[in-house]
């Protein structure tokens, strides 16, 4: 599995770093961050104690669905989807939809996380 970097940065520079990027007048660096948070809090709230040992059960469980997930974790399968689902916006999960399910398949093991000081 692969380190998935993320930054930190408020939501008015994250706009402006999207434009530049869309008019071609800023290049990324390879190793910036991918995915943007606005806050440190946030950060916290989606990759909270509980949410990265859900990504380990997933890592190591590979469940066909998010109903063997919640029977492997306990939770219940809404909360869990809830939770799932705003891990997959921010590019932490990819939500595999079949024909009668949906499969949670963990992007990265490790995460870095950069924030100006």
């Amino acid at each position: 599995m692969k380190t998935i970097t993320i930054g930190v940065m408020p939501q008015e520079q994250i706009r402006a770093r999207a434009v530049a990027i869309a008019k071609g007048e800023y290049k990324p660096k390879p190793g910036e961050p991918k995915i943007w948070f606005t806050s440190m809090k946030s950060v916290a709230e989606v990759l909270s104690d509980q949410n990265r040992a859900l990504l380990k059960v997933i890592r190591e469980s590979n469940p066909d669905s998010i109903a063997v997930l919640a029977r492997t974790t306990g939770r219940q399968p809404g909360n869990l989807s809830r939770t799932l689902k705003t891990m997959s916006r921010y590019g932490l999960v990819d939500l595999q939809r079949g024909k009668t399910h949906v499969k949670p398949v963990v992007k990265a093991s490790s995460f870095r996380i950069l924030a100006p000081a």
